[in-house]
């Protein structure tokens, strides 16, 4: 499957926000009971696009979600519903049949769930078509009798966990594969350097930043060639920070699932209090990822957003993170996958992770990383509109 390569906020909210669980560090203060985060001011898809005519009164980074649904439903790239002549936003306002198209479909698979299954999002555009432009009305013999494909892990449905096994007996060893409580306690903060190579047109090395403080503050700046990409969450509320070619407001606030993301990905950094993040654990069956037996653990970061962690079930640790965002037309999967377990300061951490939402993917490698380093506290401050790059010179 193609993507445009051209970086969208999507690609830029997850690139950045999703690198945050990839430095697993532990601290040991048990996390305060947070004051209530007032609700962050969104900024609507209609405010900042031209020629929004369905999709009004969702938020810019559920908005660009969605278009990442529509992608990955249709396999195909945003060419193929936007006239990209100049490569800019006002690109994308221009209406063309294949947009028009996708209004009249949002409007029927709206109706769909509304008159059967109570406005209940159990149908969308990936139930018909799959990742084809035309959806399968007539069944594949050669599907029907040809070899099955590999079960994803992703999809293995949660039914009763095994016998003697729970949530916390495998989350224990988690902790204790990773360092122990003794060494987690004695982590408080961290800061890493790495280098991270996008998608498309972000396929270079980028150095990346990210710093860290217990129990739940973190910031991450990717170095790209169009201008810094920030993201920061300060214990309580969340922000993104990404270069006009990548988004078109300069600075957004995260809210619903986003939010959530940032939440976990901090937790996942001080490991220590992981238990009391999500609620509601369950066991799944155990499943294969890269021909591993894994443990499967899930729980709730909200009602109705799951959260699912998977164990090498041999070493302990954590081998992959899945979780969700919220578009208005489904929920987009966002996939991390971890490796390179390295000691530092007697506590293991991946130095690799790959990280994969629906139109893009982005690989992280740690360099440098240095635990219970003075941190500013500035970090995690809601970040600056990025600065642009200063021009090239003139060639002569």
């Amino acid at each position: 499957m193609k993507f445009h390569s051209t970086p969208t906020i999507l690609g830029a909210m997850a690139a950045t926000a999703l690198c945050l669980a990839g430095v697993a560090l532990a601290g040991g203060q048990a996390p305060a009971t947070p004051a209530p985060v007032p609700a962050p001011t969104q900024v609507m898809a209609e405010d900042a696009f031209k020629n929004v005519q369905v999709l009004k009164g969702y938020s810019v980074p559920q908005f660009m979600e969605a278009m990442g649904f529509f992608c990955a439903s249709l396999g195909q790239s945003c060419e193929y519903c936007h006239d990209l002549v100049h490569g800019t936003w006002d690109d994308y306002a221009t209406d063309n049949a294949h947009k028009n198209m996708a209004r009249k479909m949002v409007l029927m698979m709206t109706a769909i769930n509304k008159a059967n299954f109570g406005g209940r999002r159990a149908v969308t555009c990936y139930s018909c078509h799959g990742g084809s432009t035309s959806p399968k009305i007539t069944p594949s013999l050669a599907l029907v009798y040809g070899t099955p494909s590999p079960e994803d892990p992703n999809d293995v449905p949660l039914g009763d966990a095994p016998k003697g096994v729970t949530a916390d007996q495998i989350l224990d060893k988690y902790l204790q594969a990773i360092g122990g409580a003794q060494r987690l306690a004695a982590l408080t903060s961290f800061t890493a350097k790495g280098i991270s190579v996008g998608y498309g047109d972000e396929a270079y090395d980028r150095p990346v930043e990210i710093f860290a403080k217990a129990p739940a503050q973190r910031s991450t700046v990717i170095h790209t060639l169009s201008g810094d990409n920030t993201t920061t969450f300060d214990g309580r509320a969340a922000w993104v920070a990404a270069p006009a070619t990548a988004a078109p407001v300069p600075v957004l606030a995260l809210a619903g699932t986003d939010l959530d993301g940032a939440r976990i990905d901090a937790a996942l950094s001080f490991p220590a209090q992981l238990k009391t993040t999500l609620t509601g654990w369950r066991v799944g069956e155990p499943t294969t990822i890269d021909d591993k037996e894994v443990q499967i653990v899930q729980g709730m970061a909200a009602p109705g957003r799951p959260v699912r962690l998977f164990f090498d079930k041999t070493s302990g640790l954590l081998v992959r993170q899945l979780r969700f965002t919220d578009s208005p037309i489904g929920l987009n999967p966002l996939q991390i996958d971890y490796s390179d377990y390295r000691a530092v300061a007697g506590v293991k951490m991946p130095y690799r992770w790959v990280v994969t939402w629906l139109d893009g993917m982005a690989t992280f490698t740690m360099s440098d990383v240095q635990a219970n380093a003075a941190v500013d506290a500035a970090k995690f401050n809601k970040p600056a509109p990025p600065a642009p790059p200063p021009p090239k010179p003139a060639v002569r």
